[in-house]
């Protein structure tokens, strides 16, 4: 015996799903509730429609599973036959050879059986009302197959008569409902979106529920009863947003615009005090950190197409049209269910009757239930039309946080577009909450509180105190790279001299600052620094030195050009933009106090804003990484420059502007393409010129007009081609100064010995073979550089430099060294360079003395 299968759906109400539980193998109670588990998940992104039309997806499939259910276990038809008045009289009688008839008793319906065999004979059976009702008397052989006759009639008629709808109705109803259920749920489904979806929904219930949402809506709680409170006592309303650049300061600011400023930081003090938002986990925070990168990423990979936009809209259309396809249909077939029908099977032959009269038991039952799954279609079909209208009458392709923005202190929240925007606009059907919580991790003012509390709570002020280091110059200096913000407690550093900030990309210059009064120098490397009012005016009076580093002339803030008493400005970066067609900087004519400008950039000639500083600098240097300067003409009109660097510049020859420069102290011509220097004669001109510099050129021989720049005391001529030195170059008397290292010189000539004052004099790796004795007249000389080169003998005249304290022999074909060396009291073993085994060769006394000496100036140092 084969067991029959029970199948009991169970419809959950979220989803439309149906589980189907079999006695051989049906689910737990665990698996089932699981399912449940996962509607809360998208529940944020179902509208009221959307849920609504789900509970009456699951009435119709209800009303299709019952219908169907009672077509399956009700009898489908019962007919009977229909006797004709009109039917001729020899009808009635039996033909020979008919198999069965049917016949009536009374009020009962007889068959006529057929004999068994061929001896036996018929049996008529009459009907004896029917002649009394004027009906003509049936006729039929009896078979004893009346309920198989009954059941063959049924089939045959069921299948003649009733009509299609009426038996496939319930089939339909249930198909069209399974469909439009898989239509409303087929966005969640499809894998191009299904994985958005889920990472969007996966990212707003962390946003939502994140403790630096709940402490970044409580201080615009705070701030907002900040500003009420300030309206009360008419003070100054609170900013809704940070100080930008681009509001701080201008060249025509007035005392009362300052005043206004102190005001208004007074007021920002409380908000940036808030007890809320100083108190944040660390594991809080790293997490809040997490999902502004999430977010990021997210709306990156989501808003560049719509396509679930465009998923929801036409699964929209295709329900609708469902809707009108169904309702079309359907009201045209309703009346088809009825409960009597007329069946003419063509049957004649095995029952004797040619038409019967036959009735659905279902149909009263069957049309009730059509007419509800209808009335549940229409309502079903308006609410589509309302979901179309909704999709059609406002862009979702758009969605602003206007509102948001409005009431909040984060007016930076970006509007987003597309799938982004769509997500949002149904998140807000749900409760707007949602997208209010979700846009404070859009802004980047809240991603930088958030950073600038982590901050402050990792870099104390006992940490950043462990940094301070002293500098070459002995001045306080601390260094803070690649950090998110400046840390509050650098304020609290009042002793700091120097601060250098390189690759902060939210540097923020708070009023603070005005606690360090012995600040002097600032260094912003990469840094788009924002300054506050009230700090800008403590920076304008009290700042020196500035240091910017950029990659684009538009990244130096605009409050640079406005610190007056600012003294030396470096800027680092392009300033030759192609966009700009000349360097984008802003008039430095306010800056009347500044004397020393180093630019290092990429310029093709000296910027005409620079002339504006041009009757107050003092030092200039343009370092051009390269690219060739071509227009010089403008330093012209820098009469009180002193010191000048063209560096890395292209330079073939000397400039002739540079000889219009009368309080010209130091030049500095490093490392361009200068081959001669005939040009020198006109620095007779410059009497205040006492530094030349020519060194990394390509310089391949001195003029003899050299010795008639008479002032001249330090010349740096190392790394060029020269081959031979003239003699005039030793008339320069006041020489103290010589570099002659890294040529090609073979001889040093005799008349050095003419140089009395000379101190320095290098002429390392050159192929010099002979040190003369003339040099050694030359006693005032304390750095003396000879090493590689060809010398193989120093003479014992050397003693009589007894002001050395640096010797550089190394590199030479020396076999000893002189005992003379001795007589150099200077002279210390760790500023003698040259091989070990040469100083070996020195007599003990000789090297006990150096030692010696060493010793004693590391005892006196200690």
């Amino acid at each position: 015996m084969v067991g029959c299968v029970c199948r009991i759906p169970l419809c959950g109400h979220a989803y439309d799903r149906c589980v189907w539980m079999y006695p051989s193998g049906m689910f737990t109670l665990t698996e089932v509730a699981s399912l449940n588990d996962i509607q809360p998940t998208y529940r944020i992104l179902k509208p009221w429609w959307d849920v609504f039309m789900d509970y009456l997806g699951i009435v119709m499939l209800m009303v299709a599973i019952f219908a169907g259910t009672m077509q399956l276990t009700k009898d489908q038809v019962v007919c009977l036959p229909v006797l004709d008045s009109w039917q001729d009289s020899s009808t009635t009688q039996r033909p020979p050879g008919t198999a069965s008839g049917i016949g009536t008793r009374g009020n009962q319906v007889t068959l006529t059986a057929a004999p068994t065999s061929k001896d036996q004979p018929e049996t008529v059976v009459p009907f004896p009302h029917s002649a009394a009702i004027g009906q003509p008397q049936p006729t039929g052989v009896k078979t004893n197959l009346d309920f198989q006759q009954y059941v063959f009639v049924n089939q045959m008629c069921y299948h003649v008569a009733l009509p299609w709808y009426s038996k496939y109705f319930p089939y339909l109803a249930l198909i069209h409902t399974i469909v439009l259920m898989v239509s409303s749920n087929f966005w969640f489904k499809y894998p191009k979106t299904s994985s958005k979806i889920e990472h969007f929904v996966s990212i707003l219930g962390k946003c939502f529920e994140s403790p630096w949402t709940t402490k970044a809506l409580s201080e615009t709680a705070c701030e907002d009863s900040e500003e009420n409170k300030q309206r009360l006592t008419g003070a100054p309303s609170l900013p809704k947003h940070f100080s930008t650049s681009s509001e701080e300061g201008s060249p025509n600011q007035s005392t009362p615009m300052l005043a206004k400023s102190s005001v208004k930081f007074s007021t920002e003090k409380p908000v940036i005090e808030v007890p809320s938002m100083t108190i944040l986990d660390k594991k809080d925070g790293e997490q809040a950190k997490a999902l502004f990168e999430k977010v990021r990423k997210f709306r990156a990979h989501v808003e560049d197409s719509d396509l679930i936009y465009k998923l929801y809209v036409a699964q929209t259309v295709i329900k609708t049209f469902k809707f009108i396809l169904i309702l079309c249909y359907t009201s045209t077939f309703v009346a088809s269910i009825q409960f009597d029908h007329d069946c003419e099977p063509n049957i004649k032959h095995l029952t004797g009757y040619i038409k019967f009269k036959c009735t659905h038991n279902m149909a009263f039952m069957l049309k009730k239930l059509l007419i509800s799954y209808i009335a549940l279609i229409c309502v079903y079909g308006l609410v589509c039309i309302h979901t179309l209208f909704w999709l059609f009458r406002r862009p979702l392709k758009e969605y602003s946080f206007e509102k948001v923005r409005e009431e909040s202190s984060f007016s930076d929240i970006p509007d987003v577009k597309n799938d982004f925007a769509f997500l949002l606009h149904m998140v807000d059907q749900y409760d707007q909450l949602y997208s209010k919580r979700f846009g404070v991790f859009l802004s980047e003012v809240s991603e930088n509180k958030l950073r600038e509390i982590s901050l402050n709570h990792e870099w104390t002020f006992e940490k950043l105190r462990q940094h301070v280091t002293r500098n070459s110059q002995d001045k306080l200096e601390l260094h803070l790279f690649m950090l998110s913000g400046v840390p509050d407690a650098v304020f609290e550093l009042t002793d700091l001299e120097i601060l250098k900030l390189e690759l902060i990309p939210e540097a923020r210059i708070t009023a603070k600052i005005s606690q360090m009064i012995n600040l002097q120098e600032l260094h912003f490397y990469h840094c788009p620094a924002k300054v506050e009012q009230t700090a800008f005016s403590f920076l304008r009076d009290h700042l020196r030195c500035l240091h910017v580093k950029f990659t684009d002339v538009a990244e130096i803030p605009t409050w640079v050009y406005l610190l007056k008493n600012l003294r030396e400005l470096y800027l680092v970066g392009n300033l030759n933009s192609e966009n700009n067609k000349m360097i984008g900087l802003e008039s430095l004519r306010d800056l009347r106090h500044l004397k020393v400008l180093h630019l290092k950039s990429n310029l093709t000639k000296i910027p005409t804003n620079i002339t504006d500083l041009a009757p107050h600098l003092v030092k200039l240097v343009v370092h051009n990484d390269g690219t060739k300067l071509l227009v010089l003409n403008s330093l012209k009109k820098m009469m009180n420059l002193s010191d000048l660097e063209l560096h890395n510049c292209e330079l073939e020859r000397i400039p002739h502007a540079i000889f219009s420069l009368t309080n010209l102290q130091e030049l500095d011509l490093k490392s361009n393409n200068i081959r001669t220097i005939e040009e020198v004669i006109s620095f007779q001109h410059l009497k205040r010129l006492t530094c030349l510099k020519l060194w990394h050129n390509k310089i391949i021989t001195i003029p003899q007009s050299i010795s008639h720049v008479k002032n001249l005391e330090s010349l740096y001529l190392s790394h060029n081609k020269l081959e031979s030195l003239p003699a005039p170059l030793f008339n320069l008397l006041k020489l103290r100064y010589l570099d002659l290292s890294h040529n090609s010189i073979v001889v040093i000539p005799l008349e050095i010995g003419f140089l009395q004052n000379l101190q320095h004099f290098a002429i390392t790796g050159n192929k010099v073979e002979v040190v003369p004795k003339q040099l050694f007249k030359c006693t005032k000389l304390r750095t003396l550089c000879l090493g590689h080169n060809c010398i193989s003998s120093l003479p014992e005249k050397i003693g009589q430099l007894v002001q050395m304290t640096h010797l550089e022999l190394k590199g030479n074909c020396l076999d000893r060294l002189p005992t003379q060396l001795g007589q150099c009291r200077l002279l210390r073993r760790n500023c003698l360079v040259v091989e070990d085994h040469l100083f070996d060769s020195l007599p003990s006394e000789v090297k006990e003395s150096i030692n010696q000496e060493t010793n004693v100036t590391f005892a006196n140092g200690i």
